[in-house]
């Protein structure tokens, strides 16, 4: 990278945001760096402005939304949460289906949203998901759908699955309706250990949330969106917690982990594992300095003073 850029992206009642127009200078960084390390953005419900995240998906085509789904390394067995072995990814089309934008009103009364599915997305993310199975050394990829009441959209997007999985006879491909994903991933998550879960946008949403929900909550887990050139690292759940707001409390450990991703993308390594060996010592012999959501009582600067300490 020639050099960091910081941004501090002010809030805007904007529908149509584009960093070309409303900040030059960093989408100058972005396009020559081709690697972003960014926070959450809120987005208002059912009013205001457009959801940035989708806006910058588009823009830069980051049309993969991954989120590796496992414990904070050094996880204590003292700390409460409800699952501690789960080992998934969970792979989203980042760029169309419901989130695709597309909705108006036909009359008074009536709206009509669109969810756009094609071939070119859906066989690129098929592509993506399963190329990340043998990088990894995943054993079966598990195509999440509504085929059987969504059957041309999700049928389209299945029969792509189906045509890419003939490509790695050596990962397991297997098929699995939204409602019953859900309940596994609560029930049996067992089930998805050393998978890859491929989904389109609304139902991946879903289903990385759950599963992040159980190694630890939003603060524990990182994630990526990464397009042909350029990646955004972020918390893998977009929560925006804006019910701690102010309090101090806010678990950094998912920011973190997103942070070191980014080094392993950079081939930065060395300085990747120095990071995550910090979290590791931290969780491990620092429960004191835990924050609230994974059952401790200190504040951030208490766990980030903390992780300091342990980089070595």
């Amino acid at each position: 990278m020639k050099n960091t850029h910081y941004s501090k992206l002010r809030k805007q009642a904007i529908n149509s945001w584009d960093p070309e127009i409303h900040y030059p200078d960093l989408h100058e960084s972005i396009t020559r760096n081709k690697v972003v390390l960014k926070g959450p953005f809120f987005t208002p419900v059912g009013t205001g402005h457009a959801s940035i995240e989708r806006m910058i998906a588009l823009k830069y085509n980051l049309f993969a939304h991954v989120v590796p789904v496992h414990k904070p390394p050094g996880f204590s067995d003292e700390l409460k949460v409800p699952f501690r072995d789960m080992n998934t990814v969970v792979v989203r089309e980042n760029t169309e289906a419901e989130f695709s934008g597309l909705e108006h009103t036909v009359v008074p009364g009536v709206v009509e949203s669109l969810k756009i599915v094609t071939r070119e997305k859906s066989s690129q993310i098929a592509e993506y998901a399963f190329d990340l199975a043998k990088r990894t050394k995943r054993t079966k990829v598990i195509a999440v759908h509504k085929a059987n009441i969504i059957k041309m959209g999700d049928g389209l997007f299945l029969k792509c699955c189906k045509e890419v999985a003939e490509k790695y006879p050596d990962v397991k491909y297997e098929e699995m309706i939204v409602d019953n994903a859900s309940m596994q991933l609560v029930k049996n998550p067992k089930y998805f250990e050393n998978s890859v879960i491929v989904t389109t946008n609304l139902y991946g949403t879903i289903v990385s949330n759950i599963a992040v929900a159980l190694v630890g909550g939003p603060g524990c887990v990182g994630g990526w969106n990464e397009g042909d050139d350029i990646a955004v690292f972020e918390q893998g759940a977009r929560h925006v917690a804006a019910d701690i707001a102010g309090q101090g409390i806010a678990n950094p450990t998912g920011l973190i982990l997103s942070a070191v991703d980014m080094l392993r993308h950079l081939k930065m390594d060395e300085h990747a594992d120095r990071i995550e060996n910090a979290v590791r010592e931290t969780y491990s012999k620092n429960i004191d300095k835990l924050t609230p959501d994974v059952g401790g009582k200190a504040m951030t600067h208490d766990f980030v003073t903390a992780l300091m300490n342990n980089m070595k």
